[in-house]
């Protein structure tokens, strides 16, 4: 007959084995140096606030006259630019002493499209002979005066550029034709705008 006081086998086997628990499993598979995130601790990352950022709302569509002066002030923008950087046929260090060429003198071709406005009016069949002669020699005067112009501007760029550009690879040519075409056109809406006055030195 077994006795009362006898213990089993099997109990001193499950005093003997320690509980592991799960948290204990996972922290002994870990690698050495490894370092717990905010979640195992038990922290909680505060969200970020709101304030001062930018809204996620929809967007008020703007109206036919909204977007008609954003695009008159947008082109408005683009002509001041323009007017005072020019464009990509304007870069260059040679472009732009070309430009100070021209813009250091006064030339004749500013007033060649006046005169030919002249020239047009007065050459009418309807005129006296001596308006129509009158306007056909100011039409070739101004026609001289260009022509001679542009071989005195065209020699000194030619010059200047041969100085203080001696390696340039730019085109006498393509640098002539851009000078004259700036020569017969208005000062003021010369572009990009004068950056000498008359009479400087270049």
């Amino acid at each position: 007959m077994p006795s009362l006081f006898r213990r089993k086998s099997a109990d001193l086997v499950e005093e003997s084995v320690t509980t592991v628990t799960t948290a204990e499993e996972s922290a002994a598979a870990r690698p050495r140096g490894y370092t717990p995130s905010k979640k195992e601790l038990g922290q909680v990352t505060p969200k970020r606030p709101v304030a001062g950022r930018r809204p996620t709302g929809p967007v008020k569509p703007l109206t036919k006259e909204e977007a008609r002066a954003q695009r008159r002030a947008a082109r408005a923008e683009a002509a001041a630019e323009f007017r005072r950087e020019g464009g990509s046929r304007d870069r260059g260090p040679e472009r732009l002493l070309a430009r100070n060429v021209v813009d250091s003198r006064r030339t004749i071709g500013t007033w060649f499209f006046g005169g030919a406005l002249i020239v047009l009016f007065g050459s009418n069949q309807a005129m006296p002979p001596i308006v129509r002669l009158l306007s056909n020699v100011l039409w070739g005067a101004l026609a001289l005066g260009v022509l001679i112009d542009s071989i005195l501007i065209s020699r000194k760029i030619k010059r200047l550029v041969r100085e203080r550009f001696p390696k340039s690879t730019e085109k006498l040519g393509s640098l002539y034709f851009y000078a004259i075409m700036r020569s017969i056109t208005f000062r003021r809406m010369r572009a990009p705008a004068p950056r000498v006055n008359i009479g400087d030195q270049v």
